[in-house]
């Protein structure tokens, strides 16, 4: 029966092969496929608790803040018309890590919300039905509903329901660690939405991304089921790059990093070279996530730490996909 009440968490997730660029906006239907991680320590909680018969509109609340629910609310109705009818809700949804700021924050709230709104209505979809759900919220939440290594398909189909995430590998199979440097807390003032869809109408650079991203996949699978951190490091900074490359020559051109972000990136270059395991990746953001060998994980952090602008690090591993919790 459904409850009144349901709670879920969801962890953030980082792209090693990116995601940048919509074959269909409206319904967040990836251009090219991507491979992420999804982590421990980054989490979103989110409650989901039945509004009075009355109400006429959900209600969100991020981190304390009321927010509009545009997305969320949108969501919420493709899981109402699966139940045949429901509730509003109020939403109360809290990240332990700073919020649209380059972090995935969307990608761990909307992995939440499916996975809690599955529970409160009683639905008991498969992860792959709730992966093309929370798709519909951001493009990539649909990879956070899995946990460990996870591959996001494209898809063929023109209503969306082939563009769903797939494990690739779990979290006991290769148990990297990643550094999170902190370079800005406050949030980005051109969202990954608004950034992609700038790159897509007037980068030149951008059909020659999407055209790489094909290769990239083949070789960061490869990597990452054979556990060949060098080829793995090689395919994800190569990935990051070409993804601000072409970020940086739309019109206007877009860039998501400052000086500290740029120091990051230069000491995980010179760790490497001295043959440190470790290799950095960059989403639509100023933070960087350096991606090590567990062994290689202090002496990255305290590198990290030192650097000019960098206001806080978090030490993070692999962690589990989205899941009801009481």
């Amino acid at each position: 029966m459904p409850a009144h009440t349901a709670k879920a968490r969801a962890g953030a997730n980082i792209a090693l092969v990116k995601y940048w660029g919509k074959r269909d906006a409206r319904l967040n239907l990836p251009a090219a496929g991507s491979i992420s991680i999804t982590l421990s320590g980054l989490e979103t909680n989110t409650r989901l608790h039945a509004l009075h018969e009355g109400a006429d509109t959900d209600e969100l609340v991020v981190n304390g803040q009321c927010l509009p629910v545009d997305r969320v609310g949108a969501v919420l109705d493709l899981t109402r018309k699966l139940a045949g009818g429901g509730p509003f809700f109020r939403v109360d949804s809290d990240n332990n890590f700073p919020t649209g700021a380059g972090l995935a924050s969307s990608a761990s709230g909307f992995a939440a919300l499916v996975t809690a709104a599955d529970q409160v209505l009683g639905l008991g979809l498969s992860k792959s039905r709730l992966s093309e759900l929370a798709r519909r919220g951001s493009g990539s939440a649909a990879r956070s509903i899995f946990g460990g290594f996870v591959e996001m398909k494209p898809g063929n189909i023109d209503d969306g329901r082939d563009a769903v995430a797939e494990p690739l590998a779990n979290c006991e199979h290769w148990p990297l660690k990643v550094v999170v440097a902190i370079t800005a807390t406050e949030a980005k003032s051109v969202s990954s939405t608004d950034g992609m869809n700038r790159t897509m109408q007037t980068s030149p650079y951008y059909p020659t991304w999407v055209a790489t991203v094909a290769a990239d996949l083949e070789l960061a699978r490869r990597a990452i089921l054979e556990r060949d951190f060098e080829l793995l490091a090689d395919v994800s900074e190569s990935s990051a790059l070409k993804m601000h490359a072409s970020a940086l020559a739309a019109s206007p051109g877009l860039l998501y990093w400052n000086p500290a972000t740029l120091a990051c990136m230069h000491a995980v270059r010179e760790l490497r070279a001295v043959g440190c395991g470790v290799f950095f990746t960059v989403d639509a953001g100023p933070q960087v996530k350096a991606v090590c060998l567990p062994g290689a994980c202090a002496q990255v952090a305290d590198r990290l730490a030192d650097i000019p602008g960098v206001a806080r690090i978090l030490i993070c591993g692999l962690g589990p996909g989205a899941e009801v919790v009481v």
